[in-house]
């Protein structure tokens, strides 16, 4: 009988086999590395492999709050853009920078309601829209009334606040926008944006607000802030793949 080829046989393996290859691929590499530790030079590249990837691990650990908030310079711009997500402490950003002559209109964006809301009105209730408190709040503190600009489309995500964005631009001839969100979500929030507005001619200037206590630099001694850590990163992850856009 004619001898089986080595392809034949390597395709007749069954799982046990896959398991034993496996098995026998560790066990050579753990051969290798204690035949490394026998020699000086061995130990020396072990352990200085060792280093650099403490000191690379401590590093990204280090710095990952100041990445995710990384923001912009200011300059004047044609608007303001405040994400939802917040109450108040955007909406305030944004009304300072107002203030302070940075852009002349302010646009607030619409989300989600939760289920609940529907039962209150069920109810007879109909609460304020939270973009209609935040433009009251706005008026208050010295933004005129038709400065403010509230869009119809409800939003689930950043990706689809940058689709209004690129529409509002379009329509106005805006160049410029300064885009107010919370610290942590400026990485995300300005990579979904200029993905959006790509081809468009319009730039945006991320701006973190200042009453957003969270602390970058430290970002593992508070609790909130290794929350918006957990939550941010796999959710920047996805949008880097595309996944969120």
């Amino acid at each position: 009988m004619k001898a089986k080829s080595r392809l034949e046989r390597e395709l007749s393996l069954g799982p046990g086999s896959a398991r034993h290859g496996a098995g026998s691929f560790t066990a050579s590499l753990l051969s290798s590395v204690r035949a490394a530790c026998r020699s000086p030079r061995g130990r020396l590249i072990l352990v200085t492999a060792a280093l650099l990837l403490v000191t690379i691990g401590g590093y990204a650990f280090v710095n990952t709050g100041r990445y995710l908030a990384t923001e912009d310079p200011l300059s004047r711009a044609d608007a303001i853009l405040v994400l939802a997500g917040s109450d108040i402490e955007r909406p305030l950003e944004a009304a300072d920078l107002y203030a302070a002559g940075y852009a002349a209109r302010i646009v607030l964006t619409r989300e989600t309601a939760e289920p609940a809301m529907s039962v209150l009105r069920g109810r007879g209730i109909t609460p304020p829209f939270e973009v209609e408190w935040q433009r009251s709040v706005l008026v208050q503190l010295g933004v005129a009334g038709e400065a403010v600009i509230i869009p119809a489309r409800i939003h689930d995500n950043t990706a689809q606040e940058a689709q209004t964005l690129r529409a509002l631009a379009a329509e106005h001839g805006w160049q410029r926008v300064i885009v107010v969100t919370s610290k942590y979500h400026l990485r995300r929030a300005g990579l979904a944006l200029r993905r959006e507005l790509r081809g468009s001619g319009v730039s945006v200037l991320m701006r973190g607000t200042r009453y957003d206590r969270a602390t970058p630099e430290r970002w593992w001694s508070q609790r909130a802030d290794i929350r918006w850590l957990l939550s941010e990163v796999p959710k920047l992850i996805a949008y880097r793949l595309g996944l969120g856009a």
